[in-house]
C-alpha cells in the first residue's frame, strides 16, 4: 500500500502552508507523503520561522515552492488542503481525484503592529494550524 500524499496551497508558500506541512509531518512520523506549495511563491516568512523554532520545529531550511510544480507533474494526492482565505482558495489548480478541503487561516504577512505584536499574533495563527492538524489527523486515523 503506497503512502497517502497531502499537498498544503497558500498564496506565497511562505507561512501557513509551511506551518501545516511542517506539523503533518511531524505528527504522523513522516509515514506520510507531505508537500505544501503557493500560488505565488515567495520567500520564508522570517516570522513563522521563529514562532516554529519556538516549539522545537525548524523549517529555515525549507524552500518554497509553485502549485504548478506539482500540477504540471501530474502528481496525484489523496488530499490537497488550502489554507489561504475563500478568494485565494478559489484560485487554486483542480487536482482531479483529491479530496479537497478548505481551512482558512490569517496570512501571518498581512498582520499589523510592531514586531513583538506580529510575533504574538503568529503563534496564535501557528496555534490554530496545530490545533487543526491534530483535529484532522483523529478524523482521518493518520
Amino acid at each position: 500500500m503506497s503512502k497517502k500524499k497531502v499537498l498544503f496551497v497558500c498564496i506565497h508558500n511562505s507561512a501557513r502552508s509551511q506551518m501545516a506541512e511542517a506539523f503533518l509531518e511531524k505528527y504522523t512520523n513522516k509515514k506520510i507523503t507531505v508537500k505544501s506549495a503557493g500560488l505565488t511563491p515567495g520567500k520564508l516568512n522570517p516570522i513563522v520561522v521563529k514562532v516554529m523554532n519556538e516549539i522545537g520545529i525548524d523549517i529555515s531550511k525549507k524552500k518554497t515552492n509553485s502549485v504548478d510544480e506539482f500540477w504540471n507533474k501530474n502528481i496525484k494526492f489523496d488530499y490537497v488542503i488550502t489554507v489561504c482565505d475563500e478568494a485565494n482558495a478559489e484560485k487554486c489548480p483542480i487536482f482531479p481525484g483529491s479530496n479537497v478541503l478548505h481551512w482558512g487561516f490569517t496570512d501571518p504577512s498581512g498582520l499589523d503592529g510592531n514586531e513583538k505584536e506580529k510575533i504574538k499574533n503568529t503563534r496564535l495563527i501557528r496555534d490554530e494550524i496545530k490545533y487543526k492538524i491534530k483535529e484532522w489527523m483523529k478524523k482521518e486515523s493518520f
